[in-house]
């Protein structure tokens, strides 16, 4: 008989960050600066255990919940945009766009390993802290993890990691 897999979907009220942003276009064109109450769900496939489970749902959610509360209320810069030049002056970030410079207070502020501030990107950012901060889903033989993100409804950016 082959392995059962099961998907679980989690998608929890409480799976949530806000977050001020604007998304680059191209070298010369931004967003205005604004920002979304972003949504968090992750769908995770396993083999159904001899208890007939995956995993215990509440490791996934503390986990996806810490990554949400780290990123809660905070303007969100990509560090990693070729268009943005990001610098920390004293308790200031100073972000030259277009040579329009913007100041954000530092402290309220979060630089990201990102490309860009969209839906692709946080989906990527939040999968990629959640599979790699310890050996849960190796451990628990996840075969699979997609991770979505929405700015609004019917809108979800959505990355996906496989255990090979």
């Amino acid at each position: 008989m082959s392995q059962r897999l099961t998907t679980i979907d989690i998608s929890k009220e409480n799976l949530k960050f806000s977050g001020a942003h604007f998304t680059i276009f191209s070298a010369t064109n931004r967003e205005r600066l604004h920002g979304h109450n972003f949504k968090v769900r992750a769908k995770v496939t396993a083999p159904v255990d001899n208890n007939g489970m995956c995993f215990n749902y509440q490791e996934i959610k503390s986990r996806l919940r810490a990554i949400c509360n780290a990123l809660d209320e905070y303007m969100l810069l990509p560090a990693n945009s070729p268009h943005l030049n990001i610098e920390q002056q004293g308790t200031q970030y100073k972000v030259i766009f277009n040579d329009e410079a913007m100041f954000f207070i530092a402290k309220e502020t979060k630089v990201l390993d990102i490309r860009n501030t969209t839906v692709e990107e946080f989906s990527y950012y939040i999968l990629d802290k959640l599979v790699n901060t310890d050996n849960f889903f190796v451990e628990n033989d996840v075969a699979h993890i997609a991770i979505g993100v929405s700015s609004g409804d019917g809108q979800w950016g959505t990355s996906e990691w496989t255990n090979e």
